[in-house]
């Protein structure tokens, strides 16, 4: 493919990861050797010289990356969640809403969605949209990450021993970037409470929520968000949505499941005597929560590239 790509910060976590899935592909890959990775200059004209930039970048090394591309053409996929919630910049999960794909495959800018909000999102996006879940609701999301969610200096310490534990729960300033983020792209019009954990596994994430019946419309069941969500992801080549539990939790709930791709899975378990709903997902972090979505999206800007360039030499011709 006739596309030049420039990866800023291809030795973090996601930028390692990216390459890997894009290795042997069909796009020309540019990066910085080690001597000139945080050379103004170099970072400068890299960006600038691609057709496409993704950033892999802590949030303010992504601005900063966004603040030398004086060349129009370029265009970006920011994996940081430095623009996660800016005017001008489209969120780049496919699945959010009809026609999300191709107004990622058309925009000059382009958002990553985070790993916990890729997952809360895709199970309240079509429930508010449906009105089935007031926007208003007081919702409490609890998500289970694994320790690479902590990037790659946290991943090293983790794997050499460094205070490793079997489970830990941060975030609990709640205060956690990734809270606007879900908060805006759910439909919702209150801040939800959102606990995440590391686990001593490497990758893969399981995230759930409880709903109460009680604080629902009148007639929405366990049942109806189920058929809410299977018929909102029918066609979704990335999601499934799993068989309805109706009197335990789904069994399928392992982490690690999707690990090495871009798949995710939800499920909705409910106990009607209670009145209780739980939903919950399982993607990949490293996968649908961060390179596999940044390959997706990337992808879908290729193609539109590719029709633009060729409708440009057909104009020529």
């Amino acid at each position: 493919m006739d596309l030049n790509l420039f990866i800023d910060g291809d030795q973090g976590t996601t930028g390692l990861d990216l390459q890997n899935r894009l290795r042997g592909g069909e796009f020309r890959i540019r990066t910085l050797p080690t001597h000139l990775r945080k050379d103004p200059a170099a970072r400068r004209a890299a960006l600038n010289e691609a057709d496409i930039a993704i950033l892999c970048l802590p949030d303010a090394a992504a601005r900063d990356a966004v603040a030398m591309i004086e060349n129009p053409s370029v265009r970006v996929i920011d994996a940081s969640s430095a623009h996660r919630t800016s005017p001008g910049w489209v969120y780049g999960l496919p699945e959010l809403a009809a026609g999300q794909a191709e107004r990622i495959a058309s925009a000059s800018r382009v958002t990553n969605p985070g790993c916990y909000p890729t997952a809360a999102i895709a199970l309240l996006r079509p429930l508010t949209d449906a009105g089935l879940l007031p926007a208003d609701y007081p919702l409490v999301i609890h998500a289970v990450s694994g320790y690479s969610g902590q990037g790659r200096a946290g991943a090293e310490a983790h794997e050499a021993g460094a205070g490793a534990h079997s489970l830990t729960v941060y975030g609990l300033g709640l205060e956690h970037k990734h809270v606007p983020e879900i908060e805006a792209y759910a439909g919702l019009s209150q801040r939800p409470l959102f606990v995440p954990a590391y686990g001593s596994y490497r990758q893969g994430i399981v995230l759930t929520i409880g709903l109460h019946a009680r604080l629902l419309p009148a007639g929405v069941s366990g049942a109806r968000i189920h058929e809410c969500l299977a018929e909102r992801y029918l066609d979704a080549a990335h999601v499934r949505v799993l068989p309805l539990s109706a009197d335990a939790p789904s069994t399928e709930l392992d982490p690690q499941i999707h690990n090495g791709t871009n798949d995710m899975s939800l499920a909705v378990a409910f106990n009607e005597r209670t009145g209780q709903v739980v939903l919950s997902a399982v993607l990949d972090n490293l996968g649908k929560g961060a390179a596999g979505a940044a390959v997706r999206n990337l992808r879908l800007m290729a193609v539109f590239f590719l029709r633009r360039e060729a409708s440009a030499r057909s104009g020529r011709g």
